[in-house]
């Protein structure tokens, strides 16, 4: 389907090199013609250190959101706390912001170090999280750190993505850009006006910060121009949920209770009975989670949006990224991309050189204006192997088409084939919650009662999945209730980011790197982050999950009628994966995957119709190349001895931007 074109309203900066140009033209033209023209002044590429950070401006605002979440029948106000340079100010110059709304400056804290807000004797912030404040301040910008309703220093509850989490941060980027009343207490009626700023603004944030600002920008208000999601969530009912089954066991009311304040814990009842009633643990899909679904909203979205996530992101699942992308892309939504091979990591911990450079020639871009050449740019960068990065010029690359591969009976039970042909028979498996997808690859050669596995012959070239996979399941169960588990997995030895140990594919060393000026009390130096890899004979890169139950209707489940078989498609987790030539492709159909969803209430076995079951794939090349690459006669690589694998992933509770593990 071609890209529509961008409404002209969205990107106001968007046609600010075109005019350049056409001025240019005008004053060569002119030049030409025997007039004189002095030549204009370089236009500026970079935002400089220039304005100090020791003499920054450091206030507080709180901002009337006109919503009543602890329904005491007065407004909730939100908490701003703001840190910009005194200097423009002064010469009446107005400057972007740089905004990080989140539910975690008191509770929990923000970045590998868990920082948290301090304040002093006046209550103005002394130490804000992060160093977006200390490298972006002296370059002009200002820096707003918003403590989301029911958090920390704001009135209401927190309602875990819904109207009280997005609203409260839209209320700011009104007040920013004066569409909203800001006061300098919690409870006065003195106004604040954020009369220093032009209301640019940028969102960017971590997990569900990040989720907010996907939020926010649904909502497509204006001022703001550009938002930075990182590992961010895009509908709640897939970090909870996937098409019916459990992901956690437990729902959305526990995370606010979590990160709310005491305060907010005796007021807020109501909101939490709200979150338990209308988000059953039966998996079916409600008003709740209809209001908690971005991606719909995806056609509002007026900001540009720089992705950036782990494709093996076991927390915020690759899902959220890969949905929300297709959707912006749909959508015509200027758009950039990192994808990394860690868990849930931030791109400070796992690339920080680069990312500090390109996060600031991003804002640059998009907050000032400054023609840098970002935008003509590569669109995605891709981590191939621990620490070594290709770029793409767009993403998923133009030669990317959906491929089927059929899977086939193979010599042995369960350890079938996987071509271009369709096949015929069935294979079958039976439930074993106490086993994983890395179980399963472990023993995908062998025969075993837990799972069907389907294998390509060994390749004789590299082959690139690039995208988002689906697989169809025609299957029938012996008992009312089943889960299906769909995998990939690159078979063959592999050295990777150790995406299930303690860091997600990182360490925490004791050296520190700084990026900016710093304070005594708000340092700008961090614990360096090494990578973390392990040695591997297989790699599972994308994973899916659903209920058969709800084959019949993807928003309710009900109970299986045993003997008769049900067809479901299986959404799986976006991807870029290359498989080496020697390696090989696999398609694990199993069911329940052990600490990555809930086991159903019996242990079915399942009997897989293959002639009704398929991979649809993004091959880069499509069809040809696939079979370009699994014909010959090519030798499978040999399994590494020193292969330690990838441990056991295990969440205890789920928390999008922090771990309890």
């Amino acid at each position: 389907m071609p890209i529509p074109a961008r409404r002209s309203h969205r990107r106001p900066f968007r046609w600010r090199t075109l005019a350049v140009a056409v001025v240019t033209a005008l004053l060569s033209a002119l030049v030409g013609a025997g007039a004189t023209a002095s030549a204009a002044p370089a236009k500026p590429t970079e935002s400089k250190p220039v304005y100090s950070y020791a003499d920054a401006v450091r206030e507080s605002v709180w901002v009337d959101t006109r919503l009543d979440g602890d329904d005491d029948g007065k407004s909730d106000r939100v908490a701003v706390d703001i840190v910009r340079p005194r200097e423009p100010a002064a010469q009446g110059r107005k400057v972007p912001v740089v905004m990080d709304a989140s539910p975690y400056y008191s509770c929990c804290g923000r970045g590998n170090e868990s920082q948290k807000k301090t304040y002093d004797e006046n209550g103005n912030v002394i130490q804000m999280p992060l160093f977006y404040d200390n490298y972006f301040v002296p370059r002009g910008y200002a820096f707003v750190g918003v403590d989301l309703l029911g958090t920390n220093r704001s009135d209401g509850c927190v309602d875990v993505g819904g109207a009280y989490d997005v609203g409260s941060a839209k209320a700011v980027v009104d007040w920013l850009n004066g569409r909203a009343k800001g006061y300098t207490t919690r409870t006065g009626t003195t106004k604040a006006a954020a009369d220093w700023t032009n209301g640019r603004t940028g969102m960017i944030g971590k997990s569900y910060d990040g989720t907010v600002a996907n939020g926010v920008a649904a909502t497509g208000v204006e001022g703001l121009e550009t938002i930075v999601p990182i590992g961010a969530i895009s509908s709640w009912y897939d970090y909870y949920f996937q098409q019916g089954a459990p992901l956690y066991d437990s729902g959305p009311e526990w995370l606010s209770d979590y990160v709310e304040s005491p305060a907010a814990r005796e007021r807020c009842a109501a909101v939490q009975k709200r979150l338990v009633d209308e988000a059953p643990r039966t998996g079916d899909w409600t008003g709740l989670w209809q209001e908690r679904d971005y991606v719909k909203d995806a056609d509002d979205v007026k900001a540009s949006v720089f992705v950036v996530h782990g494709m093996q992101d076991l927390n915020v699942r690759a899902k959220h990224f890969g949905q929300w992308w297709d959707a912006l892309a749909k959508n015509g939504v200027d758009r950039k991309i990192w994808l990394a091979q860690t868990g849930h990591v931030d791109p400070f911990d796992f690339r920080r050189g680069d990312w500090v450079k390109t996060l600031h020639r991003w804002f640059d871009h998009e907050l000032l204006g400054y023609d840098n050449g970002i935008d003509r740019e590569p669109m995605a960068d891709i981590e191939r192997a621990p620490d070594r990065w290709t770029t793409d010029k767009v993403w998923p690359p133009r030669a990317t088409d959906t491929t089927a591969l059929r899977p086939g009976k193979g010599d042995e039970p369960g350890v079938g084939t996987l071509g271009l042909k369709a096949a015929s028979g069935t294979e079958k498996f039976t439930d074993n919650p106490a086993l994983s997808e890395t179980d399963w690859a472990a023993k995908i050669d062998s025969p075993t009662p837990d799972k069907a596995g389907f294998i390509s012959r060994p390749l004789a070239k590299d082959l690139r999945l690039s995208g988002s996979s689906k697989v169809t399941v025609t299957a029938t169960s012996s008992t009312s209730s089943a889960h299906l588990s769909a995998v990939l997995v690159d078979l063959g030895p592999a050295t990777i980011r150790d995406y299930a140990g303690a860091g997600e594919g990182i360490t925490t060393g004791t050296d520190r790197s700084c990026w900016g000026p710093s304070t005594g009390g708000d340092s700008s130096c961090y614990l360096n982050t090494p990578t973390a890899t392990t040695d591997v004979n297989s790699t599972i890169f994308s994973r899916g999950w659903a209920d058969l139950g709800t084959a019949n209707n993807p928003e309710h489940g009900s109970p299986l009628k045993p003997g008769k078989p049900y067809t479901l498609t299986v959404q799986l987790a976006a991807s870029d994966h290359v498989i080496p030539k020697g390696h090989r492709l696999v398609l694990i159909v199993a069911g329940t995957d052990k600490d990555l969803i809930d086991p159903p209430d019996t242990r079915p076995t399942l009997t897989v119709d293959l002639g009704r079951t398929a991979a649809r794939v993004p091959v880069v090349g499509g069809a040809p190349a696939f079979a370009a690459a699994t014909s010959g006669s090519a030798t499978a690589t040999p399994k590494s001895a020193a292969a330690e694998g990838v441990g056991p992933y295990r969440l205890d509770r789920p928390v999008p931007g922090g771990s309890t593990r």
